[in-house]
């Protein structure tokens, strides 16, 4: 298959333009950075360097694509400039048009939990907005959304506190159980997914590893040598405030409380519990911890 790939080579590029041009697929992938052209062609891809603003960028490189993957790309929360959801509708308007002009009719979009609610998921909220304007597009074009719960490496930031507090803390009872989720069980999915003969609009999970967080914090404690490490849940206000003494935008650092307290009520996750994905993926929380364990131990 001739398929096109948004995302440069980030946590979930990287694995799928692996596996994809691995199969023996012709894959072209977008990227706003020069310098990764050459990585991207070590890959076996064809780099195509350009940016996501430009629509007409976009439909060149979507046009003849026997499928096309979609994603918005991580942005900066410490921007105190950036409207977030301005952002997520900017570039979901962009690929619509794109795929639109184009005449692609087979699109994958990596869409996150939480993002069957309009409201009430915080920094989430875009990825609702981006699907919607996705699935505005005519019946003829298949798209799947793809929703992973919790990256693992949102994490990785919790080893400063782990190392000068002797805890983690955030706005979540340690008795919750979250979902959590790999970049490379991501891409697995994905590139089962887009190379399928899938035709219907649809919506598919994808989830690694399912604890509640006593459970992480003692794994993650273990794998620094810290078996006394603990979970502490502080108050929405509480993680508010500490969110934007480190220098994040006010109105994100609200969103993300408010993310957060969605999976402390169960909210973000009710969608999921009804359609979790039939296979969980192979890395789990324990395969996790030896990465947190190592920028444990740089610091």
């Amino acid at each position: 298959m001739k398929i096109t790939l948004a995302g440069s080579l980030g946590h979930v590029g990287r694995p799928l333009t692996q596996e994809l041009a691995q199969k023996g697929h012709s894959v072209t992938v977008i990227s706003s950075n020069a310098e990764r052209q050459k990585d991207i062609e070590v890959i076996g891809a064809t780099a195509a360097i350009g940016s996501l603003d430009d629509v007409d960028f976009i439909t060149s490189t979507f046009t003849g694509a026997d499928a096309v993957f979609c994603m918005v790309p991580p942005a900066n929360y410490f921007d105190h400039n950036l409207d977030l959801l301005a952002y997520y509708k900017n570039l979901g308007s962009n690929y619509a048009q794109a795929i639109a002009q184009s005449g692609v009719k087979k699109v994958v979009n990596l869409s996150s939990i939480g993002a069957h609610m309009k409201e009430g998921n915080g920094i989430l909220q875009g990825t609702f907005y981006v699907e919607s304007i996705l699935n505005a597009l005519p019946s003829d074009v298949a798209i799947t959304h793809i929703r992973p719960t919790e990256f693992y490496y949102n994490l990785l930031p919790q080893v400063y506190s782990a190392k000068e507090n002797g805890f983690i803390a955030s706005n979540i009872k340690g008795e919750i159980v979250n979902a959590w989720v790999s970049p490379t069980d991501i891409a697995s999915v994905i590139a089962e997914e887009i190379t399928s003969k899938h035709a219907s609009q649809k919506v598919q999970y994808v989830a690694s590893d399912e604890i509640t967080y006593n459970e992480l914090v003692k794994i993650l404690g273990e794998s620094i040598g810290n078996p006394h490490l603990k979970w502490v849940t502080l108050t929405d206000e509480q993680l508010t405030e500490g969110l934007k003494a480190a220098g994040m935008q006010p109105a994100i650092s609200e969103g993300m409380t408010e993310m957060y307290a969605a999976i402390n009520s169960g909210l973000l996750y009710e969608h999921y519990n009804q359609h979790k994905p039939k296979k969980i993926g192979k890395v789990k929380m324990k395969d996790f911890a030896k990465d947190f364990a190592e920028a444990y131990n740089k610091l």
